[in-house]
């Protein structure tokens, strides 16, 4: 009849935050074993059995974390699990209904389905295909031995069999075929020393830089691992790089931490072993094949050829027929202080039972409708693309590039005069995406049906791109015993003559307790002060956002916080006030 039943309301779910105030420590083994986790990848000297993950500065990406390292410890867990019990107590009630693994444990060979995002890689024609990695050059804590470190490297490639990875091209394309084990070691050791100590920084980035160009796709290795030295006494750097075909974010933090696992181990004259593999990259290509081709992902085809993303004004540029290289790209950055970082992190989420992504995207559209004048803009978001969209599949420990790359409309038409009004409009837009945007690039490069295919790749494609890479501290931390970043840099990641993908290019972590935010643009085709000044909105839009969710005035629902009741803003808002109301006078009973 068109009017709302309040008793079918369900409560927000308030176990998700702990009792106010209350904070309980861990008191059986398993609470302390947790608690241990929590504190190592949150960086938090307290955790209590009550606490909420996510209100601790928790998010997806350190739920992986936090999912391998209980693995670690011989338990089962799933990200599923954290996200709808997250807080120690409510896991420990539900950690043994986790489903059962499946996970090859010998090695994994011979052709695996390319994934969306190495199809999107492979889409760009490049010249330079395998000069595109990703890489850390290090400084070691304590002078590295060599042949251990050797033994350590091959011990990571037998383990991970996305590092074997080999690609080759014919007429139908491009193919994927994990090889075997065998070959050089990917491991070289040269020392600097004769060069004196004003050289050897000049001759670190010299080296990495073409190290930087030696990757072969057919033939291999995708990995290369430098030891540079300046003799038995003097500062020596440590740089691994990997393509990018075969690597992520969250492959890095694996890496590193099993690297370190192995190398102190044989340090220490063990044969240390790895922790069980968790599901191949190739099961993941092939169950990820099969999801295309599914009835309720194909039914999301209706979201991403809405014409709404057919209908967004291109981004303004200062030279727009300028050539956009990647040699010539111009990034600037900034950064929050450790205060603004925490109450970003641990605060701001309270207000509208937000994440991070919610916050900085809001802040994000908010600086771009002041730029440009424009409310609405399509943004492919970058995500971990680690989905649980599968039963008895664990990707927690496993190497490879599973990024997403999603296309997302953004609009705060009406409400950029209002904090509270925008961050819960964007954070609805996003909650719309269904799974996660998963199965955009399911049905653009998967689809079973040539027509799906060509619809979606026929759609415009965003100019931006947007990507938040999460908390680096416990990862830097995880390894810091053995080696810790260096100063210098570590080579051109990619091709310099290779153009790039995006105008604009939007990036954040958390690093030291800061959040960095970066913005990189072509640099003929944008002049530095419009740059600086899109950087500084972006700036000022977060920091509005942080002070509007820590006020009095914060705080409110949004129809996803109830997704049994199918609702509109203004509706729940009307009814929350009602609720109020009626609770003021005392009257809880009232229909």
């Amino acid at each position: 009849n068109g009017k709302l039943d309040r008793q079918a309301l369900p409560a927000p779910d308030r176990s998700r935050r702990g009792k106010d105030g209350e904070h309980l420590e861990a008191r059986t083994e398993a609470e302390e074993t947790l608690a241990g986790i929590w504190r190592e990848v949150l960086g938090l000297g307290h955790v209590g059995i009550t606490d909420n993950f996510f209100e601790l500065g928790g998010d997806s990406i350190l739920c992986l974390q936090i999912v391998s390292r209980v693995h670690r410890k011989g338990m089962r867990l799933t990200p599923r699990q954290v996200f709808e019990n997250p807080t120690i107590a409510g896991l420990l009630e539900v950690m043994d209904g986790a489903p059962p693994l499946e996970a090859e444990q010998g090695l994994v060979t011979g052709p695996v389905p390319l994934t969306p995002v190495q199809h999107w890689f492979f889409d760009q024609e490049l010249a330079a295909p395998h000069h595109f990695n990703q890489a850390f050059l290090l400084e070691p804590a304590a002078p590295l031995d060599a042949g251990l470190l050797r033994r350590a490297v091959e011990r990571l490639t037998v383990h991970h069999d996305a590092l074997r990875m080999r690609f080759h091209r014919d007429a139908a394309g491009w193919h994927q075929v994990n090889a075997g084990p065998g070959g050089p070691v990917p491991v070289v050791h040269l020392d600097l020393a004769g060069l004196g100590p004003v050289l050897v920084p000049r001759a670190v980035e010299a080296v990495a830089e073409q190290l930087q160009k030696s990757l072969d796709l057919t033939r291999g290795p995708l990995l290369r691992v430098a030891l540079l030295t300046s003799g038995p006494a003097g500062p020596a750097r440590l740089l691994i790089l990997v393509h990018h075909l075969v690597v992520d974010g969250i492959s890095w933090r694996i890496l590193l931490e099993d690297l370190q696992e192995v190398y102190s181990g044989l340090l220490r004259g063990e044969e240390p072993s790895l922790p069980a593999k968790s599901t191949s990259f190739r099961s993941w290509a092939h169950r990820l094949r099969d999801y295309a081709a599914r009835e309720d992902v194909v039914q999301a085809l209706d979201v991403w050829t809405s014409p709404e993303r057919v209908q967004i004004r291109p981004l303004p540029a200062d030279h727009p027929e300028a050539e956009d290289l990647q040699g010539a790209a111009h990034t600037v950055v900034a950064s929050l202080d450790p205060e603004e970082t925490q109450a970003l992190l641990q605060e701001v989420p309270r207000a509208y039972q937000t994440q991070i992504n919610d916050v900085l995207l809001t802040a994000l559209a908010l600086a771009l409708a002041a730029w440009t004048g424009e409310p609405r803009f399509l943004v492919d978001l970058e995500g971990h693309g680690r989905e649980e969209i599968f039963e008895g599949i664990d990707l927690s420990r496993t190497v490879g590039w599973f990024t997403t790359m999603t296309p997302v409309v953004l609009d705060v038409a009406g409400v950029t005069g209002d904090p509270g009004a925008a961050l819960k409009a964007v954070k609805e837009q996003l909650r719309r995406v269904p799974a996660r945007g998963i199965g955009y690039g399911a049905l653009r490069c998967l689809s079973p049906s040539p027509e799906i295919r060509e619809r979606l790749r026929s759609l415009p494609r965003p100019e931006l791109v947007f990507n938040y890479m999460g908390q680096l501290d416990s990862t830097v931390a995880a390894h810091a015993s053995l080696f810790r970043p260096a100063r210098e840099g570590g080579g051109p990641l990619v091709d310099e003559q290779g153009a790039r993908a995006h105008r604009l290019q939007v990036g954040g972590q958390v690093m030291h307790k800061c959040l960095q935010l970066s913005l990189t643009c072509g640099g003929k085709r944008y002049d530095t002060a419009t740059v600086d000044d899109l950087m500084a909105r972006f700036v000022a839009a977060l920091r509005t956002l942080i002070d509007h969710c820590r006020s009095d005035a914060a705080g409110g629902y949004t129809p996803s916080d109830f997704p049994d009741v199918d609702l509109s803003q203004e509706e729940l808002d009307g009814l929350l006030e009602e609720i109020e109301e009626i609770d003021a006078l005392g009257g809880g009973n009232a229909a």
